[in-house]
C-alpha cells in the first residue's frame, strides 16, 4: 500500500521559513517524479514545485513563478523522503500543502494534478503576523 505522509507545517510570520517533509512508503520512489501542490480556501489545487528526470539520467526541479528563489524542493532517496524548504514566506503562501508521486517512472517534472496518482493528507501552512 502506497502512503505519503507530510509534516512540518505550522504558523509562521511573514519572512519566516518552514521545511516540509513527505515520507513515502509502499513504492521505491527514487525513479518517480514527485511534486508539491497547495490549496488555499476557495481555490483550486495548484502546482508549487516538482522534481523529475531529464532523459532518465539527471534530476531537475521546477517551480511556479511565485515561489522561484524562495522555495527549494529536494529528495533523499535513501530515506524515501521529499522536502520543500520554504523561505521568505508571504501571507499568500498560506494553504494546505500536499505532496504527490507521479503516475510513471522516469518522467519530467509534472505540473498537473491529473499526472499524479498518490497524494498525502496535506499539512497546513499559515503565514500571518
Amino acid at each position: 500500500q502506497v502512503q505519503l505522509v507530510e509534516s512540518g507545517g505550522g504558523l509562521v510570520q511573514p519572512g519566516g521559513s518552514l521545511r516540509l517533509s513527505c515520507a513515502a512508503s509502499g513504492r521505491t520512489f527514487s525513479s518517480y517524479a514527485m511534486g508539491w501542490f497547495r490549496q488555499a480556501p476557495g481555490k483550486e489545487r495548484e502546482f508549487v514545485a516538482g522534481i523529475g528526470w531529464s532523459g532518465c539520467t539527471i534530476w531537475y526541479a521546477d517551480y511556479v513563478d511565485s515561489v522561484k528563489g524562495r522555495f527549494t524542493i529536494s529528495r533523499d532517496n535513501a530515506k524515501n523522503t521529499v522536502y520543500l524548504q520554504m523561505n521568505s514566506l508571504k501571507p499568500e503562501d498560506t494553504a494546505v500543502y500536499y505532496c504527490a508521486t507521479g503516475l510513471k517512472s522516469c518522467s519530467v517534472v509534472l505540473k498537473e494534478v491529473r499526472d499524479y496518482d498518490y497524494w498525502g493528507q496535506g499539512t497546513q501552512v499559515t503565514v500571518s503576523p
